[in-house]
């Protein structure tokens, strides 16, 4: 079984069952995702002041590290990295993490605190009010901690959200670069339009080192818009990534388009594939929110497994 390593902004999810109130008190919408401004700071020590608290290691990547870790139930297979504050919020993300078999060696910082996500649940609805704070902070320099080090050594899977994107770059190639030399799976995920408009140039600095690509539809025909690749048609936009410049020529790219309930689309180099998502009623779905974390997820671990 192949170890998978992950690296990405670590975000400490403060969720708690509240009422339309307190959305009104912080001007918040429900079913909506914001970046707090300072007007939110005081809503993180209400939720965590309340009965019913729960806190959940999150953050694009450590989502999808920790989906793939539980469905792999296997101890020491996965490890992630990301920066956080010396603070409570941290010692929790820290403990959480450990808790489930994670190996998770973060950078500590004192210049900011631990990164958080409010989320108050109203009904079936969420908002979220994220406050990266400490993920901005991540220093290539960190790589060089031997536990970080082995950790890279030891795993034969790489996965980056494109969130990442924004932090620390040479970070990313530092992976990729290890990935490439030693013929290992570097994945990556363009994870929202915004990286693609406007950190475009940092992704095309690390689309060589990408064997397995993620993103959904709305991202695909946004870097299609972007790259000015002359078609919304997911299928070709697949195509077309897969033959994108590779650094590790031996091991030709894969591009997996999910389209939330339409079929999965995986381009190889030898043509594109399409897989129905099967049917859930609406009843059954508690919400949306991080089903492509945990598609990543699954897709990992079944990598790791040797599953093809």
């Amino acid at each position: 079984m192949l170890k998978i390593y992950g690296m990405g902004n670590p975000l400490l999810d403060i969720s708690s069952e509240v009422t339309a109130d307190l959305l009104t008190k912080y001007e918040l919408k429900p079913a909506n995702a914001i970046l707090a401004e300072p007007k939110h700071l005081p809503l993180y020590e209400e939720l965590s002041a309340r009965p019913d608290v729960q806190y959940i290691p999150g953050g694009a990547t450590l989502n999808s590290i920790r989906v793939a870790n539980w469905m792999l139930q296997a101890k020491d297979t996965c490890s992630y990295v990301g920066c956080i504050g010396k603070d409570k919020y941290g010692d929790i993300m820290k403990d959480k993490s450990e808790a489930e078999g994670l190996l998770v060696p973060f950078m500590r910082t004192e210049v900011e605190p631990t990164g958080t996500c409010a989320v108050l649940i109203v009904g079936k609805e969420r908002s979220m009010v994220a406050n990266l704070a400490a993920a901005n902070k991540f220093q290539v320099e960190h790589m060089e901690d031997s536990i970080v080090k082995s950790a890279v050594e030891g795993a034969g899977i790489y996965y980056i959200s494109g969130f990442f994107l924004t932090v620390c770059v040479p970070a990313i190639v530092k992976v990729g670069t290890h990935a490439c030399d030693n013929n290992k799976i570097m994945c990556m995920n363009l994870s929202a339009p915004f990286i693609i408009q406007f950190f475009g140039g940092q992704l095309a600095e690390v689309m060589p080192f990408v064997d397995i690509l993620f993103s959904n539809d709305d991202e695909a025909k946004e870097y299609a818009k972007v790259n000015n690749l002359g078609t919304e048609d997911v299928c070709e936009i697949a195509k077309l990534l897969v033959k994108l410049p590779k650094k590790n020529t031996s091991q030709p790219r894969i591009v997996v388009f999910t389209q939330g309930s339409k079929s999965t689309v995986v381009a190889t180099s030898e043509g594109v594939s399409s897989y129905p998502v099967p049917p859930i009623p609406s009843e059954e779905i508690v919400d949306t929110n991080g089903a492509g974390d945990a598609f990543v997820g699954g897709f990992l671990s079944q990598l790791a497994a040797g599953k093809s």
